[in-house]
């Protein structure tokens, strides 16, 4: 795929939880892009290589809707600060689409290990699966601080009510859940095996930061997972 540049407008700001936002985009030419791909937001048209201001950013929906999505945890970050004031029908450059780490319709055992921030890609990628009706079974392994800190988890609850291929599991980090659907402690071994009697089947898919991906990658090593079948993407500099 050859990376474009496109002129956005932005039609919808979504909050996902106190500290995640969602900004949909309406663009005049479609962005034919893969689930599970990235594109980069240019504030700095002047320089497109500047760091601060010019952030790559998942595509947080699938490849099939008539917009496009990008979701952050707004910081404290000079990229954070102009994304959180921008304003409905405001303007900006997007480049897109970059990023091998994808999913392909040939995948019928998918699972997710992920962490935080992490949830775009996963969200592009399952939503198109739901979309399209393909015929893929899907486990989702998704690591938060909190339960307010669980993003999508609205829609991934719907997903998963109206497809039994998609199994659910929110595991929490900082304390004991009140919600039973969500459980305390990490993705560890022995979740992965009492879920997973088939690790050398699946492809595995692990996206957030740096050193949670890496835990990730080797666990899923650990329970017998191909390393042909691992799909990774790190999320540094956010």
């Amino acid at each position: 795929m050859v990376v474009k540049t496109y002129s956005a407008k932005l039609i919808q700001r979504i909050k996902r939880t106190p500290s995640i936002e969602s900004f949909r985009f309406l663009l005049e030419e479609k962005i034919n892009f893969l689930p599970g791909q990235f594109l980069r937001l240019i504030f700095d048209e002047n320089n497109p290589e500047n760091k601060e201001l010019n952030k790559f950013l998942s595509f947080s929906c699938s490849p099939g809707n008539n917009y496009v999505e990008v979701t952050k945890r707004l910081s404290t970050s000079l990229f954070s600060q102009r994304l959180s004031v921008i304003r409905l029908n405001d303007q900006l450059l997007i480049q897109a689409p970059f990023g091998n780490c994808v999913f392909k319709e040939g995948f019928k055992k998918t699972a997710f290990l992920i962490g935080g921030i992490g949830i775009t890609p996963a969200i592009s990628i399952i939503e198109y699966i739901i979309n399209k009706k393909l015929d893929t079974d899907i486990l989702l392994f998704y690591s938060n601080r909190t339960e307010e800190e669980i993003a999508f988890r609205q829609e991934l609850d719907i997903w998963a009510e109206s497809n039994s291929n998609l199994k659910l599991y929110y595991i929490l980090t900082d304390y004991m859940p009140k919600d039973n659907s969500c459980s305390f402690g990490r993705i560890n071994k022995e979740l992965l095996l009492s879920k997973i009697k088939d690790p050398q089947e699946w492809v595995f898919f692990t996206f957030g930061p740096p050193k949670m991906v890496e835990a990730m990658n080797e666990l899923c090593l650990e329970i017998g997972c191909l390393k042909e079948n691992l799909r990774t993407e790190s999320f540094a500099g956010y």
